[in-house]
């Protein structure tokens, strides 16, 4: 029987990047295997030749995870012409990617790994796992901001699911998501007539900042143990 696997598949488990963004550079025509363009449809092994941006892919990369305290300023893309991405900031031995993202403007726990099955399943919607931020905006809130973020806003054409929003502090509250839209928090504030000053996030599943002793723009490698906890 064939050991060759998919080759999206094979791409995320050689650590690249995860299986959604391996059918993403098939797409873009960077992928080739054998010296021939990619298809979606190839199935392989490690006796094929695979090359991914003019690097060879070669074999399963031994996973590994880590957690980072991601500060304002650092971009989230991968890219190396940019100062500002996160690339330049990761373990160096084995490359990783983020699982979820923060943005540019936000800061916080990020999980990173090269377990491309592991990264598949916590960014489906079937298995988004809760993330907690505090937030804090530019005026006094009051338990009615609290219970309309709660029930869900409007945001890009669809009505955000419910959630848990708590106030803090006059102008802070906590808010849980299992949602992951694009700068979600922050259109559901502006919805309700405020702006986000500062967003950060404290928690991912069980694995709390706040625990993990993590000085900002650090990172940690998590154990499996950390792991199946979330």
């Amino acid at each position: 029987m064939s050991n060759k696997i998919r080759l999206a598949k094979y791409i995320a488990h050689a650590g690249v990047c995860s299986r959604k963004q391996a059918s993403r550079l098939i797409d873009e025509g960077v992928v080739t295997v054998n010296n021939r363009p990619a298809n979606h449809i190839d199935h392989v092994d490690e006796q094929d030749l695979v090359i991914v941006n003019d690097q060879a892919v070669k074999g399963a990369a031994e996973l590994v995870y880590f957690a980072y305290h991601k500060p304002v300023g650092i971009d989230c893309k991968l890219n190396k012409d940019d100062p500002t991405s996160l690339i330049h900031h990761l373990p160096t031995l084995t490359r990783v990617y983020p699982i979820g993202r923060l943005d540019k403007d936000s800061r916080g726990l990020l999980i990173l790994t090269n377990d491309g099955d592991f990264c598949n399943q916590l960014i489906h919607p079937d298995f988004h796992q809760p993330k907690r931020y505090l937030v804090t905006v530019d005026k006094p809130i009051n338990n009615e901001f609290c219970e309309k973020m709660a029930a869900g806003i409007p945001v890009d054409k669809q009505v955000t699911l419910p959630c848990e929003v708590t106030k803090i502090t006059d102008n802070q509250f906590s808010i849980i998501l299992k949602q992951g839209l694009n700068r979600q928090i922050r259109k559901m504030t502006h919805y309700c007539g405020f702006k986000v000053i500062d967003l950060f996030r404290v928690q991912f599943s069980d694995l709390a900042l706040s625990k993990l002793n993590l000085p900002e723009n650090h990172y940690i490698q998590i154990s499996k143990t950390d792991i199946s906890k979330i």
